[in-house]
C-alpha cells in the first residue's frame, strides 16, 4: 500500500469545513476549527486564516503522524484524530516558567498583527509556548509591570488583566501555530469557549506537565506537538449526532491503516470478521494489551452505526463493550 503524503494530506485539509486543528499540550491548548456560515476562509498554502483565527504548519516533512481512536463517554461513539508528532529531542520548546516578553510577533499569520508584542505566559509546557500577543497600552503596562513573575500565582494581577482584555493566544510549537483572535471563555463570556477557534489553560492539568492524554496511544520515544481532526462519521463539528457516514469514516480508516498501531487495526479486523462469520462472543478471545482491548470494543461500536444493531452485536457487547477507565470528551482537540 502507498503511504499517505503528510504534507499533502494535511494541506488539503485546510480547505476541508470539518477538519479541525490543535496545538498545545495536556492542560494548554489552543484549537481552531471554522464555523459554518462564515464567509470562505483564506488558504495562503501552508495554513488557513478566518477573522476568527489560524493555523499555520511550517515544517510538515517532519512530522510522524499517528493516527488513533479512542472511547467514547457515550456508548454508541468513538473518538478519532491524528497526532502530529515529532521525536522528543526535537519537540521540546523554551519552557518558560514566568511571564515573559518576546518582543514583536514578526512571525504573526496576519501582516496586521507582526507589530503587536508577543508574550510567553510562563506555562512550562514541554511542546508549546503558549502565548498571548498584544497592541493594547494598558494590558501592556500591567503586564510589563509583572515579567518573571509566574502567572498564576494568586497575586500576580496580569491574568486578570489577560482575562478581562482578551488579547490573541498564540500557541507556537516546532511544526508551527495556531492564533486564536476570539474572546476568551471567562466570565465574559458566561464561562463557555465560543464556537470556532478558542483556547484552554487548565492549572490542574498544567502541573502534571504531561504531553498528551493517556487515551492517545503515542509510540514511546514521540511527542505529540499539534492534532489533525478530520470530519467524524457520527458527529458533526460542534459535536452533535449525524446520520452515520460511510464515506468519512473509510476516510478516516485509510488513514488508521496508514498512520496507526498495525495490531490494533488487526485486532479491528478480527472483530469484524467474527461478526461476519456469525460467531458468538466466546469464539474470540480478547486481548489483554490495554490499547489491543480499546480497539476491539471500538470495532463494536463502529460496527453498530455501519451495520446496524442486532441481537448478535448486542451479545457480543454485553460481554466486551464495558466500561475499562474514564474516557476523554468528545470534543475536538481534547
Amino acid at each position: 500500500m502507498t503511504l499517505p503524503s503528510v504534507p499533502e494530506t494535511l494541506f488539503a485539509a485546510f480547505s476541508d469545513p470539518e477538519a479541525g486543528w490543535s496545538m498545545g499540550s495536556f492542560g494548554a491548548i489552543a484549537e481552531f476549527h471554522h464555523v459554518a456560515g462564515d464567509p470562505a476562509p483564506h488558504l495562503p498554502g501552508d495554513g488557513v486564516v478566518t477573522a476568527r483565527g489560524a493555523v499555520r504548519l511550517d515544517h510538515p516533512d517532519r512530522i510522524r503522524p499517528v493516527a488513533w481512536e479512542a472511547l467514547s463517554p457515550r456508548p454508541d461513539r468513538w473518538q478519532q484524530g491524528v497526532a502530529l508528532c515529532l521525536p522528543a529531542e526535537d519537540a521540546a520548546m523554551s519552557q518558560r516558567a514566568v511571564l515573559t516578553e518576546i518582543g514583536p510577533d514578526s512571525g504573526a499569520i496576519r501582516p496586521e498583527d507582526r507589530d503587536s508584542v508577543l508574550f510567553d505566559m510562563g506555562l512550562d509546557q514541554p511542546q508549546v509556548d503558549f502565548c498571548i500577543r498584544t497592541a493594547d497600552p494598558a494590558l501592556l503596562k500591567v503586564l510589563r509591570a509583572n515579567l518573571g513573575r509566574p502567572v498564576m500565582d494568586p497575586e500576580n494581577p496580569a491574568m486578570a488583566a489577560i482575562l478581562g482584555a482578551h488579547p490573541h493566544r498564540v500557541a507556537l510549537s516546532r511544526i508551527g501555530r495556531i492564533e486564536v483572535y476570539q474572546p476568551i471563555g471567562g466570565p465574559d463570556t458566561g464561562g463557555a469557549s465560543p464556537i470556532g477557534p478558542h483556547t484552554h489553560v487548565l492549572p490542574k492539568l498544567l502541573r502534571a506537565r504531561r504531553s498528551h492524554s493517556a487515551n492517545m496511544p503515542i509510540p514511546e520515544g514521540l511527542v505529540p506537538v499539534a492534532g489533525f481532526h478530520p470530519a467524524s462519521a457520527i458527529m458533526d463539528p460542534l459535536g452533535r449526532d449525524r446520520d452515520f457516514d460511510r464515506g468519512i469514516f473509510d476516510a478516516f480508516q485509510r488513514l488508521l491503516v496508514a498512520w496507526g498501531d498495525a495490531e490494533n487495526v488487526s485486532v479491528k479486523r478480527q472483530v469484524w470478521q467474527a461478526l461476519a462469520q456469525g460467531l458468538r462472543p466466546s469464539q474470540l478471545r480478547e486481548p489483554d494489551a490495554r490499547a489491543a482491548r480499546v480497539a476491539f470494543r471500538v470495532a463494536l461500536r463502529q460496527a453498530g452505526r455501519r451495520d446496524g444493531e442486532s441481537e448478535q452485536l448486542l451479545a457480543w457487547r454485553a460481554a466486551f463493550d464495558r466500561e475499562l477507565a474514564p474516557a476523554d470528551d468528545d470534543a475536538p482537540g481534547h
